[in-house]
């Protein structure tokens, strides 16, 4: 009964585990399912979609990881062209080419939407669901990329590698045999793919800290496995790096060349490049892997901080009786307020001070106790700041100064139309400045009525930017601009085109008129 409790013990909790392992390669036998035979009437039956994918993460990894670049569509549309051209002998119009490269892409992506594997959890009780992508992109300046995650980087090692033990460790042996055979160019490539794990890792930290800012309960499990998973890793992986080091260094001290013929001494100079190029390649690596070591240890910190103040905002009062009342309402069902008023008429708890207890207080000998350990508490990060949060703090800190720097020039002139104050801030900020979405952002805000007074503004503030002017404003310029403000008017027919990256179109002109006291303010000559 004993070892049947265990074995059923162990498919309950290691069930959760072996799913999310097993997840990553789940978008592959769901891509390898897709047939050509229902496309264009079964012309590209012969395509092999799981050959196609396996060669498109090798691509992005080669491109992404090796050499550090996000992938345009037109480059992967490219490298699949020729490959489908040289291995499967595709011949087709350039047009039907370029369809059959989306739609394979398309797939490849699951039309930009996370593969859902669905599993039960016996532990819950209930059906969960784990995500997961291989391609992701991103807007780099103003251009769609695209990138390997870091789940389709560890399923296409995974296919080939070891699992139970560190990837880095598994190429540092394999670096060390490279080493002692002499086969240097081996050995790069080898180094290669060494940072390319260690790229892995850093980018699996991220997506932890990711995850803790969106979902603090996952977030924390992410954070204790990752932990465990890599942390055990660290002290051999470093001994295995002096030791390929140290290796390397006696190769060059060895190396030698005694004699006229060219073609040894063009061997002997294309090896002595290659290994100082392969000694190169260890050096990055090696820094790259101690700064992932000081980042892990970091996170275990960010990931403390982050569950304390998400423990604080737990205890906000977020139960809103009317709302469940009008939710009663509409359900029609008088019985779910048992479950609101139960709490309300709850017994009243007496607490007692046991006689017993007086006993063993005048028995106790304080000279018998042990002492306790101390406990530390550190203090949470207090600079540290959602995303959602910076994103507040840097709108109201941009129109807090667009309005200062509004009625600046409002001081100077008396008068100022929107063209020429853009302008003014466009010489002032660089070239850049007209790009920022806060200053459109700020023209609709403040659109939104036709006069302002910095004393109503502060006392009785109206509208959303009045009250981020009230917050980001010091007292200096409080003081400073108390008695002004401005009224506007809109020349509904005069328009100001604006281009943002290949984006074009119009705003309306306004004329700022200041008024001091109530008083309209001249143009200053």
């Amino acid at each position: 009964m004993a070892e049947t409790y265990i074995m059923i013990n162990e498919i309950m909790e290691e069930h959760h585990i072996r799913m999310q392992n097993l997840r990553k390669y789940y978008p592959f036998f769901v891509l390898n399912e897709t047939a050509f035979t229902q496309y264009k009437e079964g012309r590209y039956a012969d395509l092999d979609m799981g050959y196609i994918t396996m060669a498109s993460l090798r691509f992005f990894i080669n491109e992404n990881q090796f050499n550090e670049r996000s992938v345009p569509y037109e480059q992967y549309e490219t490298f699949l062209l020729e490959l489908l051209r040289r291995d499967f002998n595709l011949q087709a119009p350039p047009s039907e080419e370029q369809e059959l490269v989306t739609y394979i892409f398309e797939k490849l992506k699951n039309d930009g939407r996370p593969f859902e594997f669905h599993f039960f959890d016996p532990e819950d009780k209930k059906r969960k669901t784990a995500r997961v992508k291989l391609i992701e992109g991103e807007i780099i300046d103003g251009t769609v990329s695209y990138r390997i995650t870091a789940e389709g980087i560890e399923f296409y090692l995974d296919t080939k590698e070891a699992k139970d033990e560190s990837k880095i460790s598994i190429q540092q042996l394999l670096l060390e045999k490279m080493i002692t055979a002499k086969n240097f160019r081996g050995g790069i490539d080898v180094v290669r793919r060494i940072n390319s794990e260690v790229k892995r890792l850093e980018a699996q930290k991220e997506a932890v800290i990711e995850q803790l800012s969106h979902d603090i309960f996952q977030g924390a499990k992410a954070c204790k496995d990752y932990m465990a998973t890599v942390a055990r890793w660290f002290d051999e992986e470093q001994r295995l790096f002096v030791k390929n080091k140290t290796l390397i260094e006696q190769m060059l001290t060895k190396i030698s060349f005694e004699g006229n013929d060219r073609q040894e001494a063009s061997a002997f100079y294309r090896s002595l490049e290659e290994i100082n190029r392969l000694e190169t390649e260890l050096k990055k690596t090696i820094h790259r892997h101690g700064r992932l070591i000081t980042e892990t240890t970091r996170l275990q910190d960010t990931a403390d901080q982050m569950i304390h103040q998400a423990k604080l905002r737990s205890l906000r009062n977020v139960f809103d009786f009317q709302d469940a009342l009008r939710k009663l309402k509409q359900q029609d069902d008088p019985a779910g307020m048992l479950y609101i008023l139960a709490p309300l008429f709850a017994p009243k708890l007496e607490k007692f001070f046991s006689l017993t207890s007086v006993d063993h207080m005048l028995t106790y000998k304080s000279g018998q106790a042990d002492a306790g350990e101390p406990v530390l508490r550190e203090e949470p990060h207090k600079d540290f700041r959602y995303e959602d949060e910076q994103e507040e703090l840097r709108i109201a800190y941009n129109f807090g100064r667009i309005f200062q720097e509004l009625l600046d020039q409002l001081m100077k002139k008396g008068r100022i139309e929107l063209k020429e104050f853009s302008a003014i801030l466009e010489i002032k900020y660089g070239d850049t400045f007209l790009s920022n979405g806060d200053y459109y952002s700020f023209l609709v805000h403040i659109a939104q009525k036709e006069r302002y007074s910095i004393q109503d503004v502060f006392e009785k503030p109206e509208t959303f930017l009045e009250n981020l002017i009230t917050g980001a404003w010091t007292t200096e310029w409080k003081e400073r601009y108390w008695k002004d403000g401005f009224t506007l008017e809109f020349l509904e027919q005069e328009e100001i085109p604006i281009r943002r990256g290949e984006t074009e179109f119009t705003i309306t002109n306004i004329v700022f008129q200041r008024i001091t006291d109530g008083k309209q303010q001249t143009l200053v000559g």
